[in-house]
């Protein structure tokens, strides 16, 4: 059997347990896109502005809804209403770090409640299994997925070495609620022992730091191609946020449109390109 990135998504998602990682990759094929925007603004009609724009162009949207000044419980509404409109999935982009108690209560209750309406989101590995058994037991029953930082697109991450593979073998252990990772390259394999069974392990990757045109920015943040990410590395999304949409004021939503279309279709010609070497 080919290794699991080199087969289409439509055959990857039939193969999936967790319903959250497995209607990801079925919107995907459907959608023919692998681009998921990031919508890191600030004024809620702009993130509406560019959800509206982008959405039939995504596979995944994903928030940072605690940036958001203006929030409210419509908000979420509103993003549940066009999430089944454009039909794309919602992940929250929260990087849970606390012990297992802790993560409990951020993702289940608060303001936000995001378990009730964010599809995915994630974690660091910092705090060890604790952390996914306690997301676990209020994302499971609500049929969410979880992704692991594994590895970050920043210079100097510290994300490397035995951290990531202690945050794949956490990730091992349970594959029921873990669909993937934030990283740059896959994760099949890594930091397994002679006694694990990877057979068949298909981890989803998600790759931030995708750009078209431009390889680095002030913050320290490093770019890379869709050519380079999807194709070369082997990662499954694409995350775009300020090549599509700029400084995310005043959106102009042809622009916005327009730079959508040109990332879905240069993070599927790499994908088809993927599955075509086998």
């Amino acid at each position: 059997m080919s290794s699991p990135h080199l087969q289409t998504y439509n055959e990857r998602a039939k193969k999936h347990a967790n319903k959250a990682a497995k209607a990801l990759l079925e919107i995907m094929e459907e959608k023919q896109s692998n681009l998921s925007v990031s919508v890191d603004v600030t004024k809620s009609k702009d993130f509406f502005d560019i959800i509206e724009a982008v959405g039939p162009h995504v596979c995944l949207i994903k928030t940072h809804i605690d940036v958001l000044e203006d929030f409210d419980a419509t908000v979420i509404d509103r993003l549940r209403e066009l999430s089944e409109k454009h039909k794309f999935l919602i992940f929250e982009d929260r990087k849970f770090a606390d012990i297992g108690s802790t993560v409990v209560l951020q993702y289940s209750k608060g303001i936000y409640k995001i378990a009730d309406w964010a599809h995915i989101t994630n974690a660091h590995a910092v705090p060890g299994p604790s952390i996914i058994t306690g997301l676990a037991s209020i994302g499971i029953p609500k049929d969410r997925g979880l992704i692991l930082l594994a590895e970050m697109s920043s210079k100097g991450a510290l994300t490397t070495g035995s951290y990531t593979e202690d945050a794949v073998r956490m990730a091992r252990a349970r594959r029921d609620f873990v669909i993937g990772f934030i990283a740059q390259h896959r994760m099949e394999g890594i930091g397994a022992s002679d006694t694990d069974n990877i057979a068949g392990e298909d981890f989803l990757v998600l790759a931030p730091g995708v750009g078209l045109d431009a390889n680095r920015d002030a913050m320290g943040q490093q770019y890379r191609t869709p050519e380079q990410v999807v194709f070369e590395s082997g990662c499954d999304v694409i995350i775009v946020g300020r090549g599509i949409y700029g400084k995310g004021e005043n959106v102009d939503a042809r622009e916005v449109l327009k730079q959508a279309q040109r990332y879905q279709a240069a993070g599927w010609e790499a994908y088809k390109k993927r599955v075509q070497r086998t």
